[in-house]
């Protein structure tokens, strides 16, 4: 165990304890209420809650845990991996359902990152060793495009690319009911559910969260619809669309229609990682790849045009 003192910035006089210290720390608010709830965090020198308030000027004092020890990568095949491209900077992969991009605690299943080291392909080792190349993430149950960086100048080049915004990630998710209108931006802050630490929820205070969609193909239960991401927060397009009350099919963390699911075989949110274009590290050349549906989701369609 070590301990840190940490004065409150004027920058966070009035945030939440778990917030707050989320920043300060670089943790999750998750294992920052985990803490405060173990007496770990003391403001001024007394026990504070999670859901306290920060004062500027006061004193944090905040004993953590050793580290845990580094997640080992596994080079495991990945079926269903399919690999789009592949230089001597990025390898563009389509990712299949039910594989995470990297390991993490408690993930005992295929990772994008063991599947490409079984391929014998080597990647950038910036970042923790876990997740060495990895410049974004998809949820281990949306399919489709991603890239990883395989040189050191990929990894600084993709990683800001993100950050600033200039790469173009687009999807189509199949959402219930007929958003209207039928194209839009939903603009909301995104941050952890208040109750549910592991679902994600439009909060007041959140993180700023951008999303463009337009209507391409409506059903009689579902439209289908293209997305735009302008930012890239966790769960995204699946806590905007469930906040307008059109869930994405199959998402019953989000409020899905159980019954709908089954109707049409999915298992899991219908959301797929159409489209992604940047600008390519090794000379700034835009690059676009696109990824097809696999076979689950488009079975769904399937299904939905033949009722129309």
């Amino acid at each position: 165990m070590s301990s840190r003192l940490l004065p409150v910035p004027d920058g966070l006089d009035g945030m939440r304890v778990d917030a707050g210290l989320a920043k300060l720390l670089g943790l999750s608010r998750t294992a920052v209420a985990e803490l405060a709830a173990s007496g770990e965090v003391l403001l001024d020198g007394q026990p504070a809650g999670k859901s306290d308030r920060l004062v500027a000027g006061g004193l944090l004092e905040v004993t953590l845990p050793d580290p845990d020890t580094p997640v080992e990568v596994v080079a495991e095949p990945v079926e269903g991996l399919r690999i789009l491209h592949d230089d001597d900077d990025i390898v563009v992969v389509e990712k299949p359902v039910g594989v995470a991009v990297h390991p993490s605690p408690g993930w005992t299943g295929p990772t994008v990152v063991g599947g490409l080291a079984a391929a014998g392909l080597r990647i950038s080792t910036s970042g923790a060793a876990e997740r060495q190349g990895v410049v974004h993430r998809l949820d281990a149950g949306t399919t489709g495009v991603m890239v990883v960086a395989k040189s050191e100048h990929a990894y600084s080049v993709l990683k800001r690319a993100f950050k600033e915004r200039t790469v173009s990630k687009g999807y189509h998710a199949l959402v219930q009911g007929h958003p209207d209108p039928i194209r839009g931006t939903i603009d909301a802050p995104i941050d952890r559910h208040p109750k549910h630490d592991y679902r994600f929820a439009v909060v007041a205070g959140g993180r700023p969260s951008v999303t463009h969609y337009e209507v391409i193909e409506a059903f009689r239960a579902a439209s289908l619809v293209d997305v735009v991401l302008e930012t890239g927060r966790t769960h995204q397009i699946r806590v905007h669309f469930s906040a307008m009350r059109h869930p994405c099919v199959g998402d019953l963390t989000y409020g899905a229609d159980p019954a709908l699911a089954r109707r049409l075989g999915v298992s899991r949110q219908w959301l797929h990682a159409r489209t992604l274009g940047f600008a390519h590290p090794a000379d700034g050349r835009w690059v676009e790849f696109t990824s097809e549906y696999p076979a689950d989701l488009a079975a769904a369609l399937e299904v939905l045009r033949a009722e129309a």
